[in-house]
Formats: C-alpha cells, sequence, structure tokens
C-alpha cells in the first residue's frame, strides 16, 4: 500500500514532529485489523516553497485576509487587523496559517503551480491513497477534481481521505465555483470531521451513494485548536471505518474497490437503533410574534405558521415531516438546528420547503479595514440583539442550500421585510428599523447638504460588486438597488470575486454553481410586508393571500394547475384589496422555473 500524505497549515515542511505521529497513526490503524500488515510505503508532499515566493502582501491576499475573517475561518484576525499594526501586523501574525489560505484563495497562478505540482507527485508515486489535512485538502480536491472534470485519471481508483478540512466553508467554496461535487472515479472519499475544530473545517453535504461517507472524529485538546492531524487520524472511529477498510482492501490486488467499504461503527448503529422513516417532503415553519421586547411585538406568525402547516399537508406534506418553532423557542440557535434537519442529507426528488412569520432586518456588513462596505439581509429570531451572528444571514443559509441536490425543490417563503418597519393607519409593518448606534454605522456626514446620508459604498455598488453579475439589468434582484445588499437567497458569498471567473470555475469544476432556491417574498426590497386582521384574526397580508389563492384554485378546477410565476400574480393581486399600501409579492429563482407547476394540488 502507498500513501502520500499533505500536510496543512503551520510550516509544515520546516517541522520534524508530524510525520512520525501520522506514520505511527497510520500503521498502529491498519495493524488493528491486520496484525501482519507490512509498514505502508508514506511519500510527504512538501509545498512551502510556493508560498514563500507568492506575493503575501498583494490586494487580492489582503481582501481573501478580509473574507477569511469575517466567515470566521480563523479566529482572532479580526481584532489583529483592527489593532495598531493593522493589515501588516495580522499578515506577518499569520504567514503560516490564515495568510496561506488567503494566498491559495487570491492566487490563480499558485493554485496552478500547487495543482501540477501535486498531479506530477501522483504520477510519479501511484499512490493507493492520499491522506490531506487542512490546507492539503484544499489543493488535493482542487487538483483532483479539475483533472477529473477535464476527463483525467489521477483520482481513478484512489482512496481519498480528508481531515481537519476546510473544503466546504462557503469562505474558500467560491475558488471551486461555490460547490463542491463527488469524486466520481476515486475508490472512496472519507471526509474525518471534528465538531469542535476551531480552525472552522465544516462537514461535507454530499450523498453517501457518491462513493463518499463523512466521519465524524470528536477530540478536545486542552488549551489546542482541536486540529492536530495525528488526533484525527489515530482517532478510534477512524480506525472503526477507514482503516479497517483500507486493512481489509489490502489483501488481494492493489485498488481493490469494495462495492461499499466496511463500517463496523455504522453497521453497529444501524442494528440497534431502528431506522428512521425516509421522507420525501420536509419543511421547517418558523413565527415569531412574542418579541423578547415588547416594542417588537407582532400579532400573526402563528396564525401564519398554521395556516401554512395546513396549506403543505393539502399539498401531500406529511404531519410528521413538519417541524414547527414558535416564539421564544424560535431563537437563533434553534432556527439553525432546524435548518440542518431540514437540508442536510438531501436527496434528488426531495420536495423541502422555509417559511418564516416575524420581523426582518437589515445589519451592517463589513470588508476591508473593518469598514462597513454592504448591508446584509437577515431573519430576525427571537433573541435577536443586532450583534453579529444573532440573525439568520444568507451567508449561513446557502452554506447548507447551496449543496442541495439540482433535482430537489427547495421553496424559501418569507413573511417579513427588510425595509425597516412602522405602523401605518393601524397597519403593523414587519420589519426592524435598526437602533441609532447601529444606524450611524451605515451613515456618514455630508458637509455640504449639511445633512446625515448613506454611506458612499452603501449608496451604489462598488466595482467588486459590480463585477459579480455580468448583466446590469439583473443586478438589484441578486444585489439590491443599491448593488450592495446581501439578500436571502441569493448565495452571492459563494460566488467568485468577478462573473467571468465565478463562470470559468464552474467550467473548471463541471457544474452549474451552488443551488438557488425558490424564493417568495412577502414585497419588494424597499417596501413594507403588513398584517392584515382577518376579522378578529391576525395573519401576514402575504401568508393570508397566498393561502386563498392556493385554496381557491383548488375549489374552481377538477384538475388544478398553478405555477409559482401565477400563485405570486394572484397573490399580490389579492393583498392589494386588503393592504391600502404598496405591497407587492416577489419571486425570484432560475428563469426556467418561474412557469414550474405547484405540485400535490388536488382539488378540494
Amino acid at each position: 500500500m502507498r500513501i502520500l500524505a499533505i500536510h496543512g497549515v503551520g510550516h509544515g515542511d520546516a517541522k520534524t514532529d508530524w510525520p512520525p505521529q501520522w506514520q505511527q497513526a497510520v500503521l498502529s490503524g491498519l495493524q488493528t485489523w491486520r496484525p501482519d500488515l507490512d509498514v505502508p510505503a508514506i511519500e510527504f508532499l512538501h509545498y512551502d516553497s510556493f508560498f514563500e515566493q507568492a506575493p503575501l502582501g498583494a490586494p487580492e491576499v489582503a481582501e481573501a485576509l478580509f473574507r477569511l475573517s469575517a466567515s470566521g475561518l480563523f479566529h482572532g484576525l479580526t481584532d489583529m487587523m483592527r489593532s495598531r499594526g493593522g493589515l501588516g501586523t495580522a499578515l506577518d501574525a499569520v504567514r503560516w496559517t490564515a495568510g496561506m489560505v488567503a494566498q491559495w484563495v487570491a492566487l490563480d497562478d499558485l493554485r496552478e503551480q500547487l495543482r501540477k505540482h501535486l498531479a506530477a507527485a501522483i504520477q510519479q508515486q501511484q499512490p493507493d491513497v492520499i491522506l490531506a489535512h487542512s490546507l492539503g485538502s484544499l489543493l488535493a480536491y482542487d487538483t483532483l477534481r479539475r483533472d477529473e472534470a477535464a476527463g483525467g485519471t489521477l483520482a481513478k481508483d484512489l482512496t481519498f481521505v480528508t481531515f481537519g478540512s476546510q473544503i466546504g466553508n462557503p469562505a474558500v467554496r467560491s475558488v471551486f465555483g461555490g460547490r463542491i461535487e463527488p469524486l466520481a472515479s476515486c475508490r472512496f472519499w472519507w471526509h474525518l470531521f471534528n465538531p469542535e475544530d476551531d480552525v472552522f473545517t465544516c462537514p461535507l453535504g454530499l450523498p453517501a451513494r457518491a462513493r463518499f461517507r463523512q466521519v465524524t472524529t470528536f477530540f478536545d485538546i486542552p488549551g489546542m485548536a482541536d486540529h492536530d492531524g495525528a488526533h484525527y487520524l489515530g482517532h478510534e472511529q477512524t480506525t472503526l471505518t477507514v482503516w479497517q477498510d483500507l486493512a481489509a482492501s489490502a489483501r488481494g490486488s492493489k485498488r481493490a474497490a469494495p462495492a461499499q467499504p466496511a463500517n463496523l461503527a455504522v453497521a453497529h448503529r444501524a442494528a440497534v437503533q431502528p431506522k428512521p422513516v425516509e421522507l420525501k417532503q420536509k419543511a421547517v415553519l418558523v413565527g415569531v410574534a412574542d418579541y423578547a421586547d415588547p416594542a417588537n411585538k407582532l400579532d400573526g406568525p402563528v396564525n401564519d405558521v398554521f395556516a401554512v402547516s395546513a396549506a403543505l399537508q393539502e399539498l401531500g406534506f406529511p404531519p410528521d415531516g413538519i417541524r414547527v418553532v414558535l416564539n421564544d423557542r424560535a431563537t437563533a440557535e434553534g432556527i439553525r438546528e432546524r435548518l440542518k434537519w431540514l437540508l442536510q442529507e438531501a436527496q434528488e426528488g426531495d420536495q423541502l420547503f422555509f417559511f418564516f412569520a416575524g420581523h426582518g432586518a437589515q445589519v451592517p456588513g463589513y470588508g476591508r479595514d473593518s469598514e462597513v462596505d454592504r448591508l446584509d439581509e437577515c431573519l430576525v429570531p427571537y433573541d435577536f440583539d443586532w450583534t453579529r451572528g444573532q440573525g439568520i444571514s444568507d451567508d449561513e443559509l446557502a452554506a447548507l442550500y447551496g449543496q442541495l441536490p439540482y433535482k430537489c425543490q427547495f421553496t424559501i417563503m418569507l413573511d417579513c421585510c427588510h425595509a425597516g418597519g412602522m405602523t401605518r393607519g393601524g397597519l403593523k409593518a414587519r420589519g426592524l428599523a435598526p437602533p441609532d448606534d447601529i444606524r450611524h454605522r451605515m451613515l456618514r456626514w455630508d458637509r455640504t447638504s449639511q445633512m446625515w446620508l448613506p454611506r458612499e459604498q452603501l449608496a451604489s455598488p462598488t466595482a467588486a460588486e459590480e463585477k459579480k453579475v455580468a448583466r446590469a439589468a439583473d443586478r438589484a434582484s441578486w444585489l439590491g438597488e443599491s448593488g450592495s445588499v446581501r439578500r436571502i437567497g441569493r448565495g452571492t458569498s459563494l460566488w467568485a470575486p468577478s462573473a467571468r471567473a465565478y463562470g470559468a470555475a464552474k467550467t473548471a469544476n463541471r457544474h452549474a454553481g451552488p443551488y438557488v432556491p425558490m424564493m417568495l417574498e412577502a414585497c419588494g426590497e424597499n417596501q413594507l410586508a403588513y398584517e392584515y386582521r382577518h376579522g378578529v384574526t391576525a395573519f401576514g397580508a402575504f401568508t393570508y393571500s397566498l393561502v386563498s389563492v392556493l385554496h381557491q384554485v383548488a375549489r374552481e378546477q377538477k384538475k388544478p394547475r398553478l405555477s409559482f410565476e401565477q400563485l405570486i400574480a394572484r397573490t399580490g393581486k389579492r393583498i392589494a384589496t386588503v393592504v391600502p399600501e404598496p405591497q407587492q409579492p416577489q419571486l425570484h429563482c432560475a428563469s426556467a422555473r418561474r412557469k414550474d407547476l405547484i405540485p400535490g394540488l388536488s382539488p378540494l
């Protein structure tokens, strides 16, 4: 058995302690199952010199470093950049950690050199197994996926093992065109994931049938970042899965490929736990009416949730497939947990639905030099307090939905608005205006007019943002009318810096980019979403009108047929009859899907 080992960040070429630790972990794991097995031949890839020769202070690297900081990929970066030394000090301090990842993300030429370097090593050594840690997993996947997409054979029959990996992190996923695809020609891909790893490693949303399996390898090293490669390789779950599989495959000819690798841990769990019912239709419905601050109280969200649940069940969703979270249980963490249940392990053909009724808001988003350079739309959970991480933004939603299978249907319905909130003529609006200290971050003092005006970068798109969308006519839909809004359901955080680079990355990785959900929105970007009182019962005007349209079509037609485009148009007309203020619902999706029929409609 020949193994090629690729270290991660940390100037691995200059250190001598980790190779013997990895060798011992590999040998111990294999000999657990095959005590007579010979010591495998392990070669270690050296590549730090490429990073030494690449520019560290280039503007592109600085920009990538800020994106990594904003994602939380490397903790403490933001504080370093705000320190007295500024960017230069931050770059020096993270030269062999986050600096390496920033160089890799930003520099096309560096990635090309590394791909050639690794490809040459694979061709020369013909390994059976590649062990790739942290940054090493990024350059290994980049090499193998691009080669496979181009018709190459580097990954053919390889066992690929990634650990401590940031492959799935949105901050680096843009390099791969915003989406991670399986390696179809490899023998198997094992992904070892430690939830405690502080270098913000990510789980990967790939289907098990794609010759892929994720293994949770939990460990917590006191005083450490829980990122150590030897701990991953020596973990008991790695022994039960990866090493058992490789020990078994070593009996016959090299690179023998069983239909499914052996996995005692999974087999044991299957034996002692009942098999869960496979749900093809799942929904998460969130309603927040009684916010912690009484001034933000709404009347209709709980009624909206029950109305939507009834409508979904009439469309064929099973009651067991619908999860509801209301009021004080709808915290940021509570919503995130249920979104993971909804979106992780989705399969082709699934129908997935997320509904939110409550307040929306816009919060400042930060870029280079920690300056506000955009506004982030967010959903307002019960415990929202305007601090980072307390709202549900598209950055974290896209990290989940961006990996969905193209042939599943994911619909997001939002009965809220992001343009602030007020009461007009007794109508409550479902949006929060920022408090004055937050609002101050979005403003600048104009000496000429003697007025407070929006900061220039929030009033018009930056050059970088303009490059992201090729057609000017599409920019408002994706980036807001100002061109500086990160809108929910658009997945723009997964895009490359320009439309050209984004297109090239998708082509090189042979996919269509991140999944884009079907968005049903209560109103236009700068409009308000109002509540409506139906007799003595309060609803969101959008939710009540949309559900009413579905019922009307089901009553009037023997074979009900209604497209999403028709649904939104008819909903808008109905809202206009109950809300005297402008509120035009919106449909955002791929143009080819606007005429998709709503599945499950049947006569009442």
